[in-house]
């Protein structure tokens, strides 16, 4: 979960995170054999599949039980069925390099570099209204999981440029995923780039990568030959990460096994924003063609919270904390704020 900016901003200083068949009749006497069921997405061929753009894939038209049963995640219940039309997605999440192309070609500030409106934090006072984003830091020591204050904090001067402070950089970094976009920074690059986000069903459609009824999007093991196949935490969170998988934080992109799609890191490394509104009771109500997510957002803890869906779990998803790099799990975000460890990806119409 990811708690609003306007949470943090009214906690300076300084602030805290909470941190995601039916058969046709027919008649008696004339009974047709079944009809074959259609070919799995891996079988389609690939004379059929349209030239993706550059950096993107072609995932094409299907079916797949979307969702998860696990008591963790009640908020992905039930799993139901859902069918897609074909589309492109990114084979990445949106790096520094290209996220630094867009504010370059449009003078874009992200919401993290802007000072925030009085108006919109009534009661803040003037002096904490300064631009920002909620970052973590580990402390130096271990400590009960029912208190995040202690290891996130909002903080002036953090942006997709300085993910850890002011006097961090990117510099070293422009292979990996850009952070502290809220999903109002997203959209504004998509327009930008001539895509979209995806959908929910989209996003964990493709994440899947053809694989039916498994656990993470490579099979049921975090594991794969004694490897770690994300971007996640090893150790005890929120104090030690002994970073077994070779990252302390954010990775490159494309340095973990591809799924099945050739998809990258739709597991850990970062969470990535998706177009639909968040309701826990979604998928009670979802249709199963193209379902394009609830007309409005609902969160029981924060109602009168517009809220974004994310997926995918992060470099700090720990199986003593977080597990949602499970394929079927689910995160949720207030629009306008980002986080050291939320990014996306884009999805374009064929």
């Amino acid at each position: 979960m990811l708690l609003p900016r306007a949470f943090w901003l009214a906690a300076l200083p300084f602030g805290v995170l909470g941190l995601g068949a039916l058969a046709p009749a027919c008649k008696k006497e004339a009974v047709p054999p079944p009809a074959p069921p259609p070919p799995p997405p891996a079988a389609v061929e690939a004379r059929e599949a349209p030239k993706p753009p550059q950096g993107m894939v072609f995932i094409p038209p299907g079916r797949f039980a979307m969702g998860s049963d696990d008591e963790m995640f009640p908020d992905a219940r039930p799993i139901h069925p859902v069918s897609l039309d074909g589309f492109f997605i990114d084979e990445t999440e949106v790096t520094n390099t290209a996220f630094a192309a867009f504010v370059a070609a449009t003078a874009y500030e992200t919401i993290a570099e802007r000072r925030p409106d009085p108006k919109d934090f009534p009661g803040v006072p003037p002096e904490a209204l300064v631009p920002g984003s909620v970052a973590f830091h580990p402390p130096d020591h271990p400590v009960a999981l029912d208190d995040h204050s202690q290891w996130w904090a909002y903080e002036a001067g953090v942006d997709w440029q300085h993910p850890e402070g002011p006097q961090s950089a990117i510099a070293e970094r422009q292979d990996h995923p850009v952070v502290h976009v809220a999903w109002l920074d997203a959209q504004a690059y998509c327009a930008w780039a001539h895509k979209r986000l995806p959908t929910e069903a989209e996003w964990e459609y493709a994440a899947r990568g053809g694989l039916a009824g498994k656990r993470f999007a490579w099979g049921d093991d975090p594991k794969e030959g004694g490897q770690w196949m994300a971007n996640v935490w090893q150790g005890r969170f929120p104090s030690e990460n002994t970073a077994e998988d070779g990252f302390a934080r954010t990775a490159p992109v494309r340095r973990y096994k591809p799924n099945g799609y050739g998809l990258y890191d739709v597991a850990g490394n970062v969470w990535e924003w998706v177009q639909d509104y968040y309701r826990p009771d979604a998928y009670a109500h979802s249709p199963n063609q193209n379902p394009k997510g609830p007309n409005d957002s609902f969160d029981p803890n924060e109602p009168g919270m517009v809220k974004r869906v994310m997926r995918g779990g992060s470099y700090l998803c720990s199986d003593l904390y977080c597990v949602r790099y499970v394929v079927g799990s689910r995160g949720k975000g207030a629009e306008d704020t980002g986080s050291s460890h939320v990014g996306f990806r884009c999805a374009r119409d064929l």
